[in-house]
């Protein structure tokens, strides 16, 4: 796709100037709302053509578009290069404390306000349902225990866990917990009978909080490393992915303190 009129300085100054701002602001997620790209045709150096443009139309292949009643165009193939770039998801706007807002004012008069606006701020998540599933078990081999929570885990299970207990008649045992989605219990009960040697379940419906998640790619010194981030209820973390991790520390000889040390130290971050 070569994009008609990107030579013109407003193009450039819009790629430029929303580049700079991504990266100074450095948000953890961007999310948009389904982009309103106008209807009828629009005139430009190549003459007459269909809004959206061919190029916008192609570059926005599988995010939700509307037309809408507003004749002209009002998304360009520039903006919709960076929106494809930069937006994480699209859809309604979550439950968020704003604390800026910005917008941009074009030129064109049209029956609703031409204007983009962006608001910065924390998401702030309400908590969810999941279901815990135990049983407790004091006949099986720790490997036919470890391996029951593989089948979990690759089924979906949120998490597989187990805590030591002390049973009846004196014996040491284990509680087998799995955690997953209520609409997953059925399921995950049937993968827990097929490979335990349980004879009941217990069900038990949680409401859990939860940070915001999100991973993304850092350049250093010693390669490219992955960093899982969390924020939300006031909280901000970063955590290096292990592998990446160990990888550095076995090339360099350091221990994992000293790498992780290093990771954060020297690093670049990337799109």
């Amino acid at each position: 796709v070569h994009f008609h009129e990107v030579g013109m300085l407003d193009a450039l100054a819009d790629i430029v100037g929303v580049c700079l701002l991504m990266d100074q602001l450095a948000p953890d997620q961007v999310l948009a709302s389904p982009i309103h790209v106008g209807s009828g045709q629009a005139h430009c150096a190549h003459g007459i053509l269909p809004v959206p443009a061919p190029a916008t139309a192609y570059i926005l292949r599988g995010v939700p578009t509307y037309g809408g009643s507003i004749r002209g165009e009002l998304c360009t193939p520039t903006g919709a290069a960076l929106l494809r770039h930069f937006v994480d998801s699209f859809g309604d706007q979550p439950v968020m404390a704003v604390s800026q807002i910005g917008y941009g004012m074009g030129k064109k008069d049209f029956s609703a306000a031409n204007c983009v606006r962006a608001m910065l701020g924390e998401t702030q998540d309400e908590g969810d349902q999941i279901a815990e599933l135990c049983c407790n078990l004091d006949d099986m081999t720790p490997e036919a225990i470890a391996f029951a929570q593989e089948r979990l885990l690759e089924a979906g299970a949120l998490d597989v866990f187990t805590t030591p207990i002390g049973m009846k008649k004196s014996r040491p045992g284990i509680l087998f917990s799995c955690l997953c989605l209520p609409e997953q219990s059925e399921s995950m009960a049937r993968i827990i009978f097929h490979y335990t040697r349980t004879l009941g379940i217990r069900r038990y419906d949680c409401q859990r909080y939860t940070l915001t998640r999100s991973e993304k790619v850092i350049e250093t010194a010693y390669g490219k490393v992955r960093v899982k981030k969390a924020a939300g209820w006031g909280v901000r973390r970063s955590k290096a992915e292990y592998e990446d991790v160990a990888a550095i520390a076995r090339a360099t000889g350091l221990s994992i303190d000293d790498a992780q040390h290093l990771i954060f130290h020297s690093r670049t971050p990337m799109r």
